[in-house]
């Protein structure tokens, strides 16, 4: 199961513009870059929507590697979102936290890992659960 270490509110923090060039990137052969700025990047602009409604949570373990959460990545997860089959959601399971995706298959409601290793979690009545929030982006440092 995966669990987090840390909880942190999403303030609402100065805005820090970053440049954004227009160019792409190319990530087989080189080409040629674009010498000027698209626009300022607000990274609060791009990863918190509802900021009374996001927080951040740090990913432990390895159940989620299939959908790009490893180790120690920043889950941004935002409240105000609904909680359906396909999304990939923060949920209280037994007092503990987990990230998972969240399917249903013939009626049945399931919190899938996306590492072959690692069970999915059927949801029945007497499970203690409680969905936190959606996760909306993943920050992994490379």
């Amino acid at each position: 199961m995966t669990t987090f270490t840390v909880l942190l509110p999403a303030p609402r923090p100065c805005v820090m513009a970053i440049p954004l060039f227009s160019g792409k990137v190319a990530a087989g052969f080189p080409s040629p870059a674009d010498d000027y700025i698209e626009k300022n990047l607000d990274l609060n602009e791009l990863l918190v929507q509802k900021p009374a409604a996001t927080f951040f949570v740090r990913a432990q373990g390895e159940s989620m590697l299939g959908a790009g959460i490893h180790p120690n990545d920043i889950l941004v997860v935002d409240r105000s979102i609904d909680p359906v089959p396909g999304k990939i959601v923060i949920c209280a399971l037994n007092g503990e936290l987990t990230v998972k995706r969240l399917a249903r298959d013939n009626e049945q409601w399931q919190l899938k890992a996306e590492n072959p290793d690692y069970l999915d979690i059927v949801i029945y009545e007497e499970l203690d659960m409680v969905i936190w929030g959606v996760v909306t982006n993943v920050i992994h440092a490379l």
